[in-house]
């Protein structure tokens, strides 16, 4: 903290404010008008340094949009805000603003800013130019985010009376910089202060917006955003749809997997299921944004780091949801029904059960035990008690895995606790031992299956090779661990699997005893 109060001191300092400045305070004197800064030979060439520089602050500034991120806050909060809202919004927009400004406050310094336009505003600033901040957030958070930017002169925000937007916007500024100004914006309400500017700066905007922007002022130049589709396929967790390959699992059991209609219905239900799971990593992802940002990894995903607008997300789910299920009707009730019952335990997760300590686990197994479900229901099969038990007991050990190395971080970082979640710092001990237990239970339940389940189907040629998988699972279980001991593992287990050496080793080893056995090669 005294670091942080030292880093925003010097700052203040370094661009001519004094440190007990608010936001609302002028640039003294422009100390450093006689020194150019170092320019990067891509950014906006403006003319005269007596000409303000005016800064949107909902997706230009910041990579972020203030109402969204309150909306989601006080939601967040209790529930029953929304309602509270919806009668806010009765006495319109800017009252709207003002009473989520007053109910509640942000992580200022979490919400993600665009390096880009901070880096090029700095330097104007350092050659003297006067920054600005005009937005149509509140100017009780308005200000309270400038205090972030030392190198903001004053805000120009919403007052609770005018919604500082479009037109409103463009008359304030034109009033207050008779001898004009320069603006960066990012979105077609800006339109009409581009029109009224001497140059424009347009900030992640769409190519529609781009041309709007040409036609309506002089710009002087352009920050691009990464494409929307590109990130919209990183926040669904496409690497995550190899977990559900798990439906196949049922299918090879019943020796179904051959079977052309089996794989059929597979093949669609396989599609359903990455529909819903990404549309509801998306939202797990909306909802815990705020938490996200102060994760050591999870802070770079793209909701979290703002490069993906939350609007977008919010839009993402449903559709995600509707096709996934559109298809997985395709595959008949019983799959549309284990389906429903991801959606629904995943939702409960998101929103509440991954705060309970070990419950968190144990629904995240019940998740991927459900993926084996989908199978079973897309193939028609008999479900073997067996592997859903075994399933449990795996993923548990797994997911537990997961935590240990989240709360490890979170020690050697000084925290007390993860946030978002229930566990602390003393934990460590507890989710170790239940960890290795629920990984240990699942080497003996599998060795229960191969006696009692395996050795009475038909379709293996020599079953003895199944006795492969207990030593090949121990040795991917026994890798996990140690990682998890030593530090080395990431934020997720399979990966973890996958790139290891022994462990992939093992798991080809794993997957080379099921075909010899299926092949009836003698042992």
């Amino acid at each position: 903290m005294m670091r942080s109060v030292l880093h925003d001191i010097t700052r203040r300092i370094q661009y001519g404010r004094s440190p007990s400045l608010g936001a609302g305070s002028v640039l003294s004197g422009h100390i450093a008008s006689g020194v150019e800064a170092v320019r990067h030979p891509a950014w906006p060439k403006l003319g005269s340094r007596e000409v303000p520089l005016i800064l949107d602050l909902d997706g230009t500034l910041l990579r972020t949009d203030v109402l969204y991120e309150k909306a989601l806050a006080l939601v967040r909060a209790d529930p029953l805000n929304v309602l509270r809202m919806l009668y806010w919004a009765m006495g319109g927009r800017a009252h709207l603003k003002r009473r989520m400004a007053q109910a509640v406050t942000l992580d200022i310094e979490a919400l993600p800013e665009n390096p880009e336009l901070v880096a090029f505003a700095e330097a104007e600033a350092k050659g003297g130019r006067p920054i600005h901040m005009s937005t149509a957030t509140d100017n009780v958070t308005a200000s309270q985010i400038a205090r972030r930017f030392p190198f903001i002169s004053s805000v120009i925000a919403s007052d609770g009376q005018t919604n500082l937007k479009g037109a409103a916007k463009a008359a304030e500024l034109a009033r207050r910089f008779p001898l004009g100004f320069d603006y960066a914006g990012d979105s077609r309400a800006d339109l009409p202060v581009w029109h009224a500017a001497r140059q424009a700066i347009v900030v992640g905007a769409s190519p529609g917006v781009e041309r709007a922007a040409g036609r309506a002022a002089d710009v002087a130049g352009v920050f691009r955003r990464p494409p929307y589709g590109r990130l919209l396929l990183k926040s669904m967790r496409s690497h995550q749809w190899a977990k559900n390959a798990l439906i196949l699992v049922p299918a090879v059991l019943a020796n179904r997997f051959l079977d052309p209609s089996a794989l059929g219905s597979l093949a669609i239900s396989f599609v359903a299921l990455c529909l819903i799971a990404s549309a509801t990593y998306i939202l797990n992802d909306i909802w815990d944004v705020a938490d996200d940002r102060r994760h050591w990894s999870k802070k770079n995903r793209p909701l979290a780091s703002g490069q993906f607008p939350i609007v977008y997300g919010l839009a993402a789910v449903p559709a995600g949801l509707g096709a996934g299920f559109l298809l997985g009707a395709l595959a008949g009730p019983k799959v549309v029904l284990t389906l429903a019952a991801y959606t629904g335990l995943t939702l409960a997760y998101s929103f509440y059960l991954k705060r309970v300590v070990l419950l968190d686990a144990l629904t995240l197994a019940s998740l991927f035990t459900i993926r084996l479900a989908v199978g079973t229901a897309a193939v028609e099969a008999i479900a073997s008690p067996w592997l859903f038990v075994f399933s449990m007991f795996l993923f548990t050990s797994l997911a537990l895995a997961k935590r240990h190395t989240e709360i490890a971080r979170a020690t050697a970082r000084g925290a007390a606790q993860i946030n978002g979640r229930g566990y602390v710092a003393v934990d460590l001990p507890l989710v170790l031992a239940a960890g290795v237990a629920a990984g240990t239970s699942a080497l003996l339940i599998l060795v229960f299956y191969v006696i009692d389940d395996a050795f009475k189907q038909t379709f293996y040629g020599d079953v003895a090779w199944l006795w492969g998988f207990p030593l090949a699972l121990s040795i991917i279980l026994g890798r996990i661990w140690v990682a998890c001991q030593r530090g080395t593992l990431q934020d997720d287990p399979v990966v973890f699997a996958l790139t290891d050496r022994l462990a992939l080793t093992a798991g080809s080893a794993l997957a080379m005893c099921f075909v010899l056995a299926w092949a009836g090669f003698s042992v």
